[in-house]
């Protein structure tokens, strides 16, 4: 299949990922189709050779649409309407119901949180805050060890409940909020996947943000092809091409959003258990995964864990994953025994 890195590249702040609808299509081959659109503060796209007989494009894209609007209307937090949002303000401990697929993603994230012995958590939105990089704007100075140790106290996945049936979240301390911002994209693409499969189509590549799931093959029988970026500020340099099985992919990496104060670098990745920003020298981390709900998870557990504990968790559990790492001045890939059984590394 045919559409120049050019058409298909989406390179956005917190996304290393470049899509690649590579390579000239073959004769005779349908040139592909893409629906796309705007959600979640970013944008989404649908790449297919084509449609089923009795499926149009009109027909189609609405209903992508719609399956995002909803997700967004459920788990945005810059929506103070969102029933996420209206979680977040309830100051009680009680129950509070929400939707079935709430639940669902919070019940993922809390098994991610575990399996990750807490390095991913969705409760670190105050961390994040006070360090700078939510949507208020930056102090002046850093924060103290005081202010850091109280926001502590309201930061911890085990502060939070989730019931499947009836479904519903709960809160033990006053104050805890949920941020589902990096595992909701990635559930996400996961739902337009299954919409797709819903009306036949089987064989396609879906994207938001940087958070991708490959279905099948392009029409012309081969492998989906991606880029992933040489995470360097202010390059937008590719670091290897791959040519993926199905599967889902996401990278997270602290190259391109951080501040400097005082000689001390902040990265925007917060380590839940110290309060603190890391430090580290892992730069990115791509995971492949059955789902990019888990693969948007893991990866950002793996920025938090750095180059050690990720490459002995990824061992350790079996993880498909690519840790690009600062030695000096360059870097370093590494990739896991079950990335390299995914994908295929082409000349760049």
């Amino acid at each position: 299949m045919a559409v120049l890195l050019s058409h298909l590249r989406l390179v956005l702040p917190a996304m290393a990922v470049l899509l690649l609808a590579a390579c000239q299509s073959p004769p005779n081959t349908a040139t592909p189709l893409r629906l796309s659109g705007t959600t979640m503060g970013t944008s989404w796209s649908v790449t297919l050779g084509g449609l089923p007989a009795g499926t149009t494009r009109n027909q189609l894209q609405p209903l992508l649409q719609q399956r995002l609007d909803r997700i967004n209307a459920l788990m945005s937090t810059y929506d103070p309407a969102s029933e996420l949002s209206r979680f977040n303000d309830q100051r009680s401990n009680d129950w509070f119901p929400v939707a079935a697929e709430t639940a669902a993603v919070v019940a993922l994230a809390q098994q991610i949180s575990r399996l990750t012995d807490g390095a991913f958590d969705v409760t670190v939105g105050p961390l994040v805050d006070l360090w700078g990089f939510g949507p208020l704007p930056r102090a002046s100075q850093p924060p103290t060890v005081h202010q850091v140790e109280q926001t502590r106290r309201r930061v911890g996945h085990r502060h939070l409940q989730v019931r499947r049936s009836p479904a519903a979240l709960r809160k033990s301390v006053a104050g805890l909020r949920v941020d589902l911002s990096a595992i909701a994209k990635g559930y996400a693409v996961d739902q337009l996947a299954e919409l797709l499969a819903q009306y036949d189509i089987h064989d396609a590549l879906v994207e938001i943000g940087g958070e991708l799931r490959v279905l099948g093959h392009r029409p012309d029988g081969q492998p989906w092809r991606i880029a992933i970026e040489r995470p360097e500020p202010g390059s937008r340099a590719v670091e290897k091409l791959l040519a993926l099985q199905p599967t889902a992919v996401a990278t997270s990496g602290n190259y391109r959003n951080f501040y400097q104060a005082a000689g001390q670098r902040y990265a925007h990745t917060i380590d839940p258990a110290s309060g603190y920003p890391v430090q580290h020298r892992l730069a990115s981390a791509t995971v492949l995964a059955p789902s990019a709900a888990q693969a948007d998870a893991l990866a950002t557990a793996l920025m938090v864990m750095g180059e050690q504990r990720a490459r002995s968790f990824c061992q350790r559990e079996g993880i498909a994953a690519l840790l690009l790492i600062h030695q000096g001045s360059a870097l370093t890939a590494e990739t896991t025994p079950g990335f390299a059984a995914l994908t295929t590394t082409e000349r760049i």
